[in-house]
């Protein structure tokens, strides 16, 4: 008797078992905005999907007349900038101070405590703190988000690094490998697909604090366009708003998972038991 467990859907019944959900989801929202709007057709908190595609078509295909500009793209382009160099950089020195700690007892001993204290600090209760010592500008928005992701890049790349079978180390010191040969043949080359894995875990957080970011300090940007509009209850704006973000933190963990599987085959192969 096969136990539930062990039984795999077939291709096309895992499409269908993915979808489902979404399509069960839209439905109720459908269903539910026409009771609403039959009720009071000026009803704004569940907007019909015609309002909510006149939003779009509004902001996305229409030059907005104060500025000339597409607003919805000009804050997806500002968005995507700040997020992407945040995190840019934290995986940078999470990589490099992590690689350090892991495999230098003493960069351990003399940065790991204060890499952990930073890492316990909520960053929402220090973007005053940013705001006040950085302007109100880009930079306070992307420290946030470097703050708020490196320090646990750094504490998984170190941890990664302790894992690593002491044996390669001796056995590469024995040949006689320096610390920085060590680091760059044996070490770098094991943890990248973990720094990878890190990068796709934070990015939920990097979007939380760049929407913060910008719905207090921003001129343009996803988050700020939200909170600007949320005063107007325009739902019809904030709904799309919300999908596209879901959308692009999808595609950036989708293109990550991707060139993960494409630099680093081995890996997955291991993870997969093959």
């Amino acid at each position: 008797m096969k136990r539930l467990m062990n039984l795999t859907p077939s291709k096309p019944l895992s499409i269908f078992l993915s979808l489902m959900p979404f399509v069960l989801i839209l439905f109720v929202y459908w269903n539910a905005s026409n009771v609403r709007l039959a009720e009071n057709p000026n009803d704004k908190l569940l907007p019909s999907f015609s309002q909510i595609s006149s939003a779009v078509d509004r902001l996305a295909f229409n030059e907005d007349k104060r500025t000339g500009k597409y607003i919805f793209w000009v804050d997806t382009q500002a968005s995507l900038y700040r997020i992407g160099l945040g995190i840019l950089i934290s995986a940078a020195s999470g990589l490099i101070i992590g690689l350090l700690t892991g495999l230098v007892p003493i960069a351990r001993s003399n940065l790991s405590p204060v890499v952990t204290i930073i890492s316990l600090i909520p960053p929402m209760a220090i973007l005053p703190i940013l705001f006040i010592s950085f302007g109100l500008g880009e930079l306070a928005k992307v420290m946030l988000i470097i703050i708020g992701t490196a320090p646990v890049i750094i504490r998984d790349m170190q941890s990664r690094v302790l894992q690593l079978p002491s044996e390669q180390l001796i056995k590469a010191q024995t040949l006689g490998a320096s610390t920085w040969l060590v680091a760059l043949r044996v070490v770098l080359p094991q943890i990248l697909p973990s720094l990878i894995s890190s990068m796709r875990l934070s990015l939920g957080a990097a979007w939380l604090f760049l929407i913060a970011a910008e719905a207090i300090a921003a001129q343009e940007g996803l988050g700020y366009r939200i909170f600007l509009v949320r005063r107007y209850m325009s739902m019809d704006v904030i709904f799309p708003y919300v999908i596209w973000i879901t959308t692009l933190a999808f595609l950036m963990d989708f293109s990550l998972k991707r060139l993960s599987q494409l630099c680093f085959p081995w890996y997955h192969d291991i993870e997969s038991g093959k």
